[in-house]
């Protein structure tokens, strides 16, 4: 069966970076278009960026664009998200997600806070 497993997550200050890492198993990893998303409390789930199945194209949203670097390793079968110039707005539990025969599949999450 699919499974998403995030992990990286942490406090960091503004300003700071974090790593998240997203190990994909149960599926053919490099033939999926993988995503991050996000929530923050009290808001909806939001898309940060997606990165095709080779991993040649990158899209982000505009609130991360130029911070954030999505990435992927199919012989790892992982998804990264490289988030520099953290703000606190970025605090939210980011998500790992791919789309597969018309399912959306997602991981348990890992919290990321940005506090000072």
């Amino acid at each position: 069966q699919v499974q998403l497993v995030e992990s990286g997550g942490g406090l960091v200050q503004p300003g700071g970076s974090l790593t998240l890492s997203c190990a994909a198993s149960g599926f053919t990893f490099n033939t999926y278009v993988m995503s991050w998303h996000r929530q923050a409390p009290g808001k909806e789930r939001e898309l940060v960026a997606t990165i095709s199945s080779g991993g040649s194209s990158a899209n982000y949203a505009n609130s991360v664009k130029d911070r954030f670097t999505i990435s992927r390793d199919n012989y790892k079968n992982t998804v990264y998200l490289q988030m520099n110039s953290l703000k606190p707005y970025d605090t939210a539990v980011y998500y790992c997600n791919v789309y597969r025969r018309g399912y959306d599949y997602w991981g348990q999450g890992t919290q990321v806070t940005v506090s000072s």
